[in-house]
């Protein structure tokens, strides 16, 4: 079975492009993988260019073989800019690889260690109206989820780290005493916040007891959390930037954090996402996979997993999901269970992909009080 074709296509999802990448072969069997970083599909766009002239030709059952190449062949070690359309493309060719033998991922990586994969949700709106937070934490416990994510909010497109924690600190009290002790709750940081309020954050809501604390850091200096672990006793989570097991050495071998946030979209696919978990599982570190994009990365964490032995918790884009998926994970009660299908288990209609150009895309833009910029 050769690889006769790759392609990246833009598909609009909730104001934004989902990045589909599509590894077509000479069996007539193609293969959907989803790439993490929406932002820079032009820059994706053009690494892929330099990925077909790879893959075109080769077997596409020789995963590891062809993530080796991709990530170490032209010499300097791939970057995330490289990395989530290489995720895109393993997570294609394992695809690709249980349509080939008509089974579901999951039996091809190792076989399922659980029955069903417990998610969490995203609390909306977010922002300062405590009131509003808890509402929404209301209705979403009526929909059967039992792992509710709060975050660290902006006010508009303002962030002044201090007064951003003391409301998040705030509203964090306000949602357990909502919501009682059998709901777990999640707060994430999205890397907004320096030492000292990470740790006045950490700290003030341990009585409250989250599931864990998400990236309370910026990413760029792991080393910080060295410090941030000597000073609260939360548990941490990090990773969802990161994009490779070297990236995640540190983090897992000196013990810094709890759950590791690996993303199949940035990380380098499945194939790099199973390294990274065993290694994670040697220091009894659970995996919570971040995954905020379209159904096929639902899919590959779904299946990813299922086979996980210290998997914690995935994490579930709010809102419906896009039309033209076939089969798509919906949880149910905040719950996902396997599905038998072959591959991924997703039927992507043509026309879903048809005329679609990648389009540029921007995060949002956050500022201090004093205007200086920070991170959103």
């Amino acid at each position: 079975m050769k690889i006769v074709d790759v392609a990246l296509y833009a598909v609009p999802d909730r104001g934004q492009n989902m990045l589909l990448v599509v590894v077509d072969t000479d069996a007539g069997i193609s293969g959907v993988g989803e790439v993490g970083v929406r932002v820079s599909p032009e820059v994706s766009g053009a690494v892929l260019d330099r990925m077909r002239e790879v893959l075109v030709g080769q077997d596409a059952d020789r995963i590891e073989h062809l993530w080796q190449t991709m990530a170490r062949g032209d010499f300097f070690p791939a970057d995330r800019s490289t990395t989530c359309v290489i995720s895109a493309i393993d997570i294609a060719l394992w695809d690709l690889l249980g349509k080939a033998h008509d089974a579901p991922l999951y039996r091809l990586i190792g076989g399922r260690v659980r029955d069903h994969v417990t998610c969490y949700t995203h609390v909306h709106p977010e922002g300062f109206d405590t009131q509003a937070v808890i509402d929404s934490c209301h209705r979403l416990v009526e929909e059967g989820w039992r792992y509710l994510r709060l975050v660290v909010p902006t006010s508009g497109d303002v962030l002044e780290p201090r007064e951003a924690m003391r409301v998040a600190i705030a509203q964090f009290h306000a949602v357990r005493q909502a919501v009682g002790d059998d709901i777990e709750l999640i707060i994430d940081a999205h890397t907004r916040l320096d030492l000292p309020e990470a740790v006045n954050l950490c700290r003030e809501i341990e009585p409250a007891r989250p599931y864990f604390v998400e990236d309370p850091l910026r990413c760029e200096n792991l080393d910080a959390y060295r410090m941030l672990r000597l000073r609260t006793g939360v548990p941490l989570a990090a990773g969802e930037q990161l994009s490779s097991k070297w990236e995640f050495r540190a983090l897992i071998e000196d013990e810094l954090i709890d759950y590791a946030r690996l993303d199949l979209g940035i990380v380098g696919g499945i194939t790099e996402a199973r390294k990274i978990a065993g290694l994670a599982e040697t220091h009894h570190i659970k995996i919570a996979t971040h995954n905020p994009l379209g159904p096929v990365s639902s899919a590959a964490a779904l299946h990813f997993n299922l086979t996980c032995p210290n998997f914690g918790v995935q994490e579930m884009p709010p809102g419906p999901v896009p039309a033209g998926f076939g089969f798509a994970p919906v949880p149910v009660d905040g719950v996902l269970v396997a599905d038998e299908r072959p591959g991924l288990g997703l039927d992507v209609d043509p026309t879903l992909l048809a005329g679609q150009a990648p389009a540029t895309g921007r995060t949002p833009r956050v500022n201090r009080l004093d205007g200086a910029f920070t991170n959103w």
